[in-house]
């Protein structure tokens, strides 16, 4: 006989079970294998879950990081807007790009307050009044980029084609007319200019062989102190020294001048802007801080503005000695005596020309009537203090004769006693006419 085959079971039942077993079985659910394994899937995530005790402890962690690196760096600064150029487009609208990175810091650094740039500087009336005996009579007439260019433009009205740019030596054509008329919209951007980026026609000026006439073109006498130290950071970067120093000269220091003497103080975009100029340390010298001193009208505000710039930056000896022998060497004004003794003061290892200039410009006020400024002794008490092991015996011997002519009731014996305290170099200097 065959084998009989089991019967198979479904569900733990018997496949031929009498009916009423099958309609009860068929009443309840059973459990299969897929939901067993969800079921299993299900508690090995509950098991995954952090406990009320561990989530506390990691917030609080968290908490203490984020606290000690606000401690550090301080809070995070919100984004400034961008700003575009096109229709519709307001001043602050974001283009989508990247902010500055420097602007943050530009922004944070504008809330210090007592930094010296931003509050009115007192100034003594008696140094004050000293100072504008020194002062150039005739000075000669400032220009700027503006009285330049219509300059350029009246000599040539009816040849435009062929008027040699001053400095690229190319021809200055007549401008599209579309050209112009972006331009005259970046002017509109920038008289209104706070924060966010500049538009990029701007930024291109700077590659541009007749940037002069562009720049006219958006009048930067009409930008805000924020569009200008914007600018002033796109010139400086782009420019080689020669136009740097053009559009310091031409732009940055009459703007700078101009704030100083309505407001009585520098507005602290245009002070980061002088500070910023300084990376062409070369432009910086021969466009801001010598024109200055030329004019003969430097004001003892201006100068004392000007001059917490070289002492806040770090600059070369070279730029800082070749400042000193120009100063050194041409007409006296009170403010020259600022510069100089806040170049003094750097304690650079000078070169023996520079020093024996210095000495010259002292010797030279043997015979002056007017009273001299207290800046003047302060000046001369600042060489005797930091390059007195410097000197030769006949020049200190001169610079002595030279105190009894120009006397200090509190500032010549404190300079007397610096030269006779030290040794002289074993180098001569020049000879000096005691005459």
């Amino acid at each position: 006989m065959p084998k009989t085959k089991a019967s198979r079971q479904a569900g733990g039942r018997a496949k031929h079970a009498p009916l009423a077993e099958q309609i009860l079985a068929e009443d309840s659910v059973q459990p299969g294998a897929r939901e067993k394994r969800r079921a299993r899937g299900r508690g090995a995530e509950e098991e995954e879950y952090v406990g009320p005790r561990l989530s506390r402890r990691i917030l609080q962690q968290a908490r203490e990081q984020q606290e000690e690196l606000e401690a550090e760096h301080g809070p995070a600064a919100p984004r400034a807007p961008a700003t575009r150029l096109g229709p519709g487009a307001q001043v602050g609208e974001s283009d989508g790009e990247d902010e500055d990175e420097e602007w943050p810091t530009l922004e944070k650094a504008a809330e210090m307050v007592g930094s010296g740039y931003d509050s009115e500087i007192t100034v003594n009336p008696e140094d004050e009044h000293a100072i504008e005996m020194f002062m150039s009579k005739n000075p000669p007439l400032r220009r700027t980029l503006a009285d330049i260019i219509m300059e350029k433009l009246t000599e040539k009205q009816t040849e435009v084609e062929t008027v040699m740019s001053e400095v690229s030596g190319c021809p200055l054509p007549q401008l599209d007319p579309r050209i112009l008329e972006v331009y005259k919209g970046v002017k509109e951007v920038l008289s209104k200019y706070r924060s966010g980026k500049l538009p990029k026609a701007f930024k291109i000026i700077p590659a541009l062989s007749n940037w002069e006439q562009i720049l006219y073109i958006t009048e930067p006498e009409s930008w805000t102190a924020a569009a200008m130290y914007q600018a002033t950071r796109i010139f400086s970067s782009n420019l080689k020294d020669k136009m740097a120093q053009r559009f310091y000269n031409l732009v940055l220091l009459p703007r700078v001048r101009d704030d100083i003497a309505e407001y009585k103080r520098l507005n602290f975009h245009l002070y980061m802007a002088l500070k910023k100029a300084l990376f062409k340390t070369g432009a910086w010298f021969k466009g801001i801080l010598i024109p200055l001193c030329e004019s003969g009208t430097c004001t003892l505000r201006e100068a004392i503005i000007v001059g917490s710039i070289i002492t806040k930056c770090s600059i070369p000896v070279l730029h800082s000695s070749a400042a000193m022998l120009k100063i050194a060497e041409m007409e006296y004004s009170g403010a020259n005596s600022i510069f100089l003794r806040l170049l003094l003061d750097k304690k650079y290892a000078l070169p023996f020309r520079v020093l024996d200039a210095l000495v010259f410009h002292f010797l030279a006020f043997r015979t002056e009537q007017r009273k001299l400024p207290v800046l003047w002794h302060q000046s001369l008490l600042t060489l005797a203090q930091r390059y007195k092991a410097d000197l030769t015996t006949e020049q200190k011997e001169a610079l002595l004769e030279l105190l009894r002519l120009q006397p200090h009731p509190q500032l010549s014996p404190e300079i007397r006693r610096e030269l006779l305290s030290a040794t002289a170099r074993d180098v001569e200097g020049p000879s000096v006419d005691m005459d």
